[in-house]
């Protein structure tokens, strides 16, 4: 194994190593918003449940206070998460485009050792037919 073939080797792993991170990062980014859908959906069913019942009208104030908490601290969660996952795809781009790198480089040397070969099966097959043409 050549060292073009190492370098391929472990940009190639590093390719996948960000991919499965950026795979992470979405997937928290995801969870983040479906809890902020949930947190929706819960002060929806609060509000259906504070205008049936008057006891409970009470209490909404203070619950709609917690659910803006609530929901400040999941939309930053998400919005830290979308940072990360911009970074991420940045950072899975920038290997990539080494990875490729490295894979033209050992084509590169691949083509040009197929081409010495070739010079060299030429200038055999020249001198065997000067070999030839001298014996006559």
């Amino acid at each position: 194994m050549s060292w073009r073939d190492s370098l391929v080797r472990l940009a190639d792993y590093e390719v996948e190593q960000l991919r499965v991170r950026l795979a992470e990062v979405v997937d928290r980014r995801v969870e983040a918003e479906v809890n902020l859908a949930m947190l929706h959906a819960e002060a929806e069913a609060e509000n259906y449940r504070a205008a049936a019942d008057v006891e409970a009208g009470w209490y909404r104030l203070g619950y709609l206070e917690g659910w803006r908490t609530r929901r400040d601290q999941v939309q930053e969660q998400i919005n830290v998460l979308l940072t990360e996952e911009t970074g991420a795809r940045d950072a899975l781009a920038q290997a990539f485009e080494e990875l490729k790198k490295y894979e033209h480089l050992r084509e590169a040397a691949v083509e040009v050792a197929r081409q010495a070969a070739a010079r060299v099966d030429a200038s055999a097959m020249d001198e065997l037919g000067a070999r030839r043409a001298s014996a006559r």
